[in-house]
């Protein structure tokens, strides 16, 4: 029994693995709000409560509570759990999954202003679990660890060395476990050894990154030292010249917290539609005429566009093209805009689009040199399976 830990801001979403076989999944969101709701999946049915939530600690209580509820619990005792895996986003330089110690949690609490909305967060699930089952295995798995990998040219800003010597300045990467998860299994739909196989993926979501993996080793990725740096996303930016920034600070007198409030929370999908940063809500307005959400989602389709082309670069030879994430599964229009892509021999079949969404599969034509793929992520499994293969 593996019990899957994935702590965002606001939220605890948990997955239960018995040999590595998913046995139940849930959630408890608004934690801190007024209304903060539990919703755990039983056979096939999913049942929700409300109650008040204070923080992750007091949540991560309600997840044991509800597996093991002798209504619609599904465990006895919570000694049945041999191990607990943790999502962590950011790990620094770290390279593989570890077992929680003191060591791991100063590299969490360090990296915890870079990663704001997550590490504080990551850690707190941590640390509950930890109280609730002192004897039992804690492991953390870093979604920067798939991309420590990248060649020194890949991840080095050109500023003074020093910077990334003395300070650890760097571009460091995330959605690894993503990454990781779905290159694979493209390479099961393509029927292709791993290590001969070069792919650039694109995890599109709330946050958006895309990778250049070859061999099943990421070699560049658009995520940065922090999550805002690359491709447009649902809230953020992505890419921005620094010295917007100044002209911000000094010609609109915006502290730097506001500027970087923005940035993260009112720019991407967002701030260039001014109706929301979520893709489905902004389908709907561009089939109503919004020239405005049609805007944002070309340009947004544009950024992911001009990735894939870099890392065609990089990569030299390209096998696929891998869209995952609630985005990348579901909207074939932005497929349709980013995976036709003339120099790649990349031709994104209308029909296959259009009726894969949410599914696995190929929907490039059969005479494309380079394939386009559907791949449905599932990083609950991939940490399920780290954290197995640690603990062992």
């Amino acid at each position: 029994m593996i019990l899957v830990i994935n702590c965002g801001s606001t939220s605890i979403k948990y997955e239960l693995f018995e040999d590595l076989e998913s046995v139940t999944e849930g959630e408890v969101g608004d934690i801190g709000g007024e209304n903060a709701y539990v919703s755990q999946r039983v056979g096939a049915e999913t049942v929700t409560s409300e109650q008040p939530i204070a923080d992750h600690r007091e949540g991560m209580g309600v997840v044991l509570n509800c597996l093991t509820d002798s209504e619609h619990g599904l465990l006895d005792g919570t000694g049945v759990i041999e191990a607990v895996g943790h999502r962590v986003v950011h790990g620094g330089e770290r390279t593989e999954p570890v077992l929680v110690d003191e060591s791991v949690k100063r590299t969490i609490r360090k990296f915890a202003s870079v990663a704001p909305l997550h590490n504080p967060v990551n850690l707190a699930g941590i640390e509950a679990m930890a109280d609730r089952l002192p004897e039992t295995p804690q492991v953390a798995v870093f979604d920067t660890a798939f991309h420590q990998t990248m060649p020194p040219e890949a991840y080095l800003y050109g500023l003074p060395y020093r910077f990334y010597d003395d300070h650890d300045i760097r571009r460091y990467g995330f959605h690894g476990i993503s990454h990781a998860y779905v290159a694979r299994e493209a390479c099961d739909i393509l029927d292709r050894p791993v290590g001969e196989t070069n792919l650039i993926t694109c995890h599109l979501g709330g946050g958006c990154s895309v990778a250049a993996v070859a061999g099943g080793r990421s070699v560049d990725t658009s995520m940065g030292f922090s999550p805002l740096e690359g491709i447009v996303m649902a809230t953020r930016s992505g890419d921005v010249d620094p010295t917007v920034v100044k002209h911000l600070y000094e010609e609109l007198d915006m502290d730097l917290e506001r500027i970087f409030e923005i940035l993260n929370d009112e720019s991407g999908l967002a701030g260039l539609s001014g109706i929301s940063g979520d893709m489905r809500e902004l389908l709907k307005a561009r089939e109503n005429g919004d020239e405005r959400a049609d805007l944002a989602i070309r340009t947004f389709a544009y950024s992911v566009k001009q990735r894939i082309g870099a890392y065609a670069a990089t990569l030299g030879e390209v096998d696929g093209i891998v869209f995952t994430a609630g985005i990348g599964e579901n909207a074939s229009l932005v497929r349709e805009l980013a995976g036709n892509i003339e120099l790649l021999d990349a031709n994104v079949d209308p029909k296959r689009n259009t009726s894969l969404n949410g599914d696995a599969g190929i929907v490039s034509t059969d005479d494309s040199e380079t394939a386009v793929l559907v791949v449905p992520t599932d990083e609950e499994r991939r940490i399920a399976r780290k954290t197995a293969a640690l603990v062992k």
